[in-house]
């Protein structure tokens, strides 16, 4: 049964930094691309940044230069260093592991508010 579990997400200033962790279990963790999702409240859930297997990545224009995507195919988990955080980066934020099915997690919630 293949498990994604988010975690470090919370209430930050803006300008302030969080580091978001996805841990997996129940899969080959070095098959899978990583991604990581938001939704705003009332928005279209969006792409954040995606790694590959070989650890290539990618961003969505919003977030490039401010958030970073690693993994670590020891640990079977995959984080988002997310810095210089704005108040329109506030959002549930969702991982995803894709190869021949895709599995999301349950989300982890970052208010980013003075």
């Amino acid at each position: 049964q293949v498990q994604l579990v988010e975690s470090g997400g919370g209430l930050v200033q803006p300008g302030g930094s969080l580091r978001l962790s996805c841990a997996a279990s129940g899969l080959t963790f070095s098959n899978y691309a990583m991604s990581w999702y938001r939704q705003a409240p009332g928005k279209e859930r969006e792409l954040v940044a995606i790694i590959t297997k070989t650890g290539g990545t990618d961003y969505a224009d919003s977030v490039k230069g401010r958030f970073t995507i690693s993994r670590d195919n020891a640990k079977n988990t995959v984080f988002l260093q997310m810095n210089s955080l704005k108040p329109d980066d506030t959002a549930v934020y969702y991982c995803k592991a894709r190869w021949l099915a895709d599995y999301w997690g349950q989300g982890t919630e970052v208010t980013v508010s003075s």
